[in-house]
């Protein structure tokens, strides 16, 4: 496993607009679709990175994984049937940084790649961010009608620290509701 380091607030800066890589394979059970990377995401190249981001919490405490992961293991979701992608692969500080147009054109290459890699589930993190890029704004957190090539969609909220509407217990009971799906074969 690499081990974590604490990038510089000037490499935490100069890491706009750097990518993230995918952790993505064919045929996983869940591909979770980020909005785009945060700075310190894209500084350490790791989703999800920032200390304190909810999501590995989440994830253990729903079921998805037998112990809290971090990101610098993100590696081994693969072994869970797990992947993390974006919708935008570039790092800005704020999703303010993000364009309607830039989720927009992230949902038509989500798309593709979905339907290349045959997930059997896309969970999108974020409400804003799934109605903005799918031109559905009445969606709600849970199963969407809306499915990508034969994958189901799945609405979740955001898990940033941000989100003050989800604390982790919330977070876990409506990820936990995706995993109990996603153990139906």
């Amino acid at each position: 496993m690499q081990q974590p380091w604490r990038p510089t607030k000037e490499q935490i800066a100069a890491a706009q607009d750097a990518p993230v890589p995918d952790v993505i394979a064919p045929d996983l059970d869940v591909l979770f679709c980020g909005i785009n990377p945060g700075l310190y995401s894209g500084a350490v190249r790791h989703h999800f990175a920032r200390p304190g981001n909810r999501l590995w919490k989440a994830l253990h405490a729903s079921g998805f994984t037998d112990r809290v992961l971090g990101p610098f293991e993100e590696e081994v979701l693969l072994e869970y049937g797990l992947g993390i992608t974006n919708f935008v692969n570039r790092a800005t500080a704020t999703m303010v940084g993000i364009t309607s147009d830039e989720l927009r054109k992230g949902a038509v290459g989500l798309e593709r790649k979905v339907k290349r890699y045959r997930p059997r589930f896309v969970a999108i993190l974020g409400l804003t961010s799934y109605r903005t890029a799918f031109g559905r704004p009445d969606a709600v957190v849970g199963p969407q009608e809306h499915t990508i090539g034969a994958s189901r969609v799945w609405l979740l909220p955001n898990p940033s620290g941000l989100n003050a509407h989800y604390q982790v217990p919330d977070l876990a009971r409506v990820f936990g509701e995706l995993r109990a799906e996603a153990r139906r074969r």
